[in-house]
């Protein structure tokens, strides 16, 4: 699922905003590609990285085809998405790894304020805990796709940049730059502009890896809630503040309220 895209417009809107001209789309691909390759080196990434990186990309022709065919709402009914999502292998996974991880999960609600159930709900909801599908297209390739599409351009010619500053930054090898089919990456998804802006080294090993570490992950989606306004101690069902907040997660109110029925389900009072 596509998530963070609505939010992500906002966000990368002043970007583009200042700078001096976002790169053409639809024409001539090369060209745009060179483009963008400069506005990056102007954000600040190196020459290196966006030789590496951008050198040889090519349009992706089935991440076209399913981001044309996508739609960005929910066909069936909470019951109905709820009864496939929340199920009892999954409750009993993320109990467990509750469990395993208790002190950092503590740790993470002291210093963020949001509660562990809610993580955990994520984490799990998003990639079954990093053990399911965290995608595995290129990235960059995927980015370039879409921003070349005229549709979204500017939001996308965004993404691709802030997937070039994450390599720049030394999070992540372009090589291991994999993501869902609207560029998302790691154990809970981020899209690029959100891994910059939210991503929490909380390991200490110098680099914040949403794909690896598990530290880096929770607290990451953790920081996300609290930057947004998230109410420490308050309650989260649906009609709540947090509630809201969530929507900067996912702006579908079934999927957050999934995710409540999650956490719920672990343990929390949502109310």
């Amino acid at each position: 699922m596509k998530k963070h895209l609505a939010a992500a417009a906002l966000l990368l809107t002043s970007l583009f905003a200042s700078s001096a001209q976002a790169a053409k789309c639809g024409g001539d691909f090369h060209v745009f590609v060179s483009q963008i390759g400069r506005e990056a080196q102007a954000a600040g990434v190196s020459a290196a990285v966006v030789n590496q990186a951008l050198g040889g990309v090519s349009i992706d022709p089935e991440v076209l085809a399913f981001d044309k065919r996508q739609r960005y709402t929910f066909r069936k009914s909470f019951e109905e998405y709820a009864r496939t999502r929340v199920i009892p292998a999954r409750i009993k996974r993320a109990s467990a790894l509750m469990q395993r991880h208790a002190q950092l999960l503590s740790r993470i609600e002291r210093q963020f304020g949001v509660p562990k159930e809610i993580l955990m709900a994520v984490w799990t909801l998003e990639t079954d805990n990093g053990g399911g599908d965290m995608g595995k297209l290129p990235v960059v390739r995927t980015l370039a796709t879409l921003a070349h599409d005229c549709r979204r351009t500017e939001l996308f010619q965004g993404e691709l940049i802030a997937a070039l500053q994450i390599v720049n930054r030394g999070d992540l090898p372009l090589s291991d730059l994999k993501g869902a089919f609207a560029g998302e990456i790691g154990q809970t998804q981020f899209l690029p502009s959100s891994y910059i802006k939210y991503g929490v080294d909380y390991d200490g090993n110098g680099h914040v890896d949403l794909r690896h570490s598990v530290p880096d992950v929770l607290a990451s989606t953790a920081n996300l809630l609290r930057v947004n306004g998230w109410r420490t101690g308050q309650p989260f069902g649906e009609g709540s503040e947090n509630f809201q907040v969530m929507r900067e997660w996912n702006r579908s109110e079934i999927y957050r309220k999934t995710i409540v029925l999650f956490a719920e389900k672990l343990g929390a009072n949502p109310n």
